[in-house]
């Protein structure tokens, strides 16, 4: 990244999804263990709950019919998924692009993910780019709460004003945004809203020197364009 950019104080990632391609480990384990109840569970039951604390992921797969506890739930989602992750990193490979020109320009990091954090330790254990994790066991409150993200910020010990956020679903965009970062997301599985003051992308390769710049400086960025958009 260009020294001379208006650069932000830190990126503020996003993981499933954003970061790393997790997100058909996660639906695979979940078909897996509806499977075990003989519950159905498509790939749009999994959209559903994308970006949302895992609480809810297993109160959902509980409510289904998955005949357990919401904590072992969880726990089994959890197991599936770290070790799979701990097995090879699934990198998005446009964000592994971007983390490697953060870390080349010495802009602090953070992973801001509702995955627990030993989830996260799969990655942050064999990638030291990363000054501060905040995970869904970490927080009373989880996405789309901006408590998440004002955490990073202040682990970091930064002005949350003064951070890239990236998302790749409405509830992390709805609490990189409220808690005051300049938000981007970023066009994955999941159709990203068009609201005021979020940028939208479809390739976080998008996301040039100047592009960073004018996001910091205020402006919004959008490479999406709505159906609603186009019959105007």
């Amino acid at each position: 990244m260009d020294e001379n950019a208006t650069r932000p104080a830190a990126i503020l990632w996003d993981m499933d999804g954003t970061l790393i391609d997790s997100e058909p480990y996660w639906m695979k384990a979940e078909i897996t263990l509806c499977a075990e109840y003989d519950v159905s569970w498509s790939r749009d039951d999994a959209m559903a709950i994308t970006g949302l604390p895992l609480e809810r992921s297993g109160e959902a797969l509980r409510d289904r019919g998955v005949n357990r506890p919401v904590s072992e739930i969880v726990g089994l989602l959890l197991d599936e998924v770290s070790a799979r992750v701990r097995e090879s990193i699934p990198w998005q490979e446009d964000a592994r692009r971007l983390l490697d020109r953060a870390i080349s320009a010495g802009i602090p990091c953070a992973l801001v993910t509702m995955s627990y954090r030993r989830l996260a330790e799969a990655v942050t254990d064999r990638e030291p780019a990363f000054g501060a994790v905040v995970a869904g066991d970490m927080v009373s409150n989880g996405k789309p709460h901006p408590e998440p993200y004002l955490k990073a910020a202040e682990l970091l010990g930064v002005p949350i004003a003064s951070c890239l956020a990236i998302e790749d679903s409405g509830p992390g965009v709805a609490s990189a945004h409220a808690a005051g970062a300049r938000t981007v997301g970023i066009q994955r599985l999941i159709p990203i809203q068009s609201l005021p003051g979020i940028s939208r992308v479809a390739s976080l390769d998008s996301l040039t020197d100047e592009a960073i710049a004018a996001i910091m400086a205020g402006a919004v960025v959008d490479e999406l364009v709505d159906e609603a958009d186009r019959q105007t």
